[in-house]
């Protein structure tokens, strides 16, 4: 039976997994007039990029406000005690690791089980198709994608490690959970991205600092816009 921590942990999960945020903000949005589609039929570049933007500030400052009213500190959920100029370099060289091991891996998948690419056409692709919109959706890719996100997937793992069975349950439910948030673009980028989301978790456990797994996180959505607007062009 759930003890009254491990229920208000599972409030606290729901809450900033940014599911019912993003409901919300979607809801206004297209209740303002705004379309997630383009009159082609793909997605709407300034709808993604208002959700992302307006969901990225609630997430973040549901986080700040639920980590303060337990009485704890926000710079040591999210900083620890390392030094900043270290971690951030730490984060920037493993960003060509991170994206090596992804492409090696999406290659050994598609080898071995070719069924799993079943997204031939990315739509995410789509937001990049000129330099401007790369430019802006480099911008969503980094802030919604690799600060937001690492700012949560650390909340959530002391939800975890503190009141749900530990860190390691943690690093395996949101790890699996960020893969297949990444379903749209396929099972084989699911199965890509869940490997991503056990590697920033772990390099978190380790550091206790958030920053080098961001800014890794953050490099390589950047290199994956770049990509694909290369690859676009």
């Amino acid at each position: 039976m759930l003890t009254h921590p491990r229920i208000a942990a599972l409030a606290e999960i729901g809450l900033c997994s940014g599911i019912p945020t993003q409901l919300v903000v979607g809801t206004a949005l297209r209740a303002g007039g705004w379309s997630p589609l383009t009159q082609s039929g793909g997605l709407s570049l300034p709808f993604v990029l208002a959700l992302s933007a307006i969901d990225t500030v609630l997430v973040i400052g549901l986080m700040v406000a639920l980590t303060r009213a337990r009485g704890q500190s926000v710079s040591d959920l999210w900083l620890g005690g390392r030094p900043v100029g270290r971690e951030v370099a730490l984060g920037a060289l493993l960003i060509p690791a991170v994206f090596g091991l992804v492409v090696a891996l999406l290659s050994v998948v598609r080898i071995l089980a070719p069924s799993l690419h079943n997204v031939q056409t990315n739509p995410l692709e789509q937001l990049a198709a000129t330099p401007g919109a790369a430019v802006i959706f480099a911008v969503v890719a980094i802030f919604a994608g690799g600060v937001r996100e690492e700012l949560q997937r650390v909340f959530l793992l002391q939800r975890f490690e503190y009141h749900l069975g530990g860190a390691g349950v943690g690093v395996v439910v949101l790890s699996t959970a960020f893969g297949l948030g990444h379903a749209v673009q396929g099972w084989d980028a699911v199965i890509g991205t869940g490997v991503l989301g056990v590697v920033w978790s772990l390099l978190y456990l380790r550091r206790r600092s958030v920053l080098a797994p961001m800014v890794s996180h953050s490099g390589f959505n950047a290199l994956e816009v770049l990509r694909v607007a290369i690859m676009g062009a």
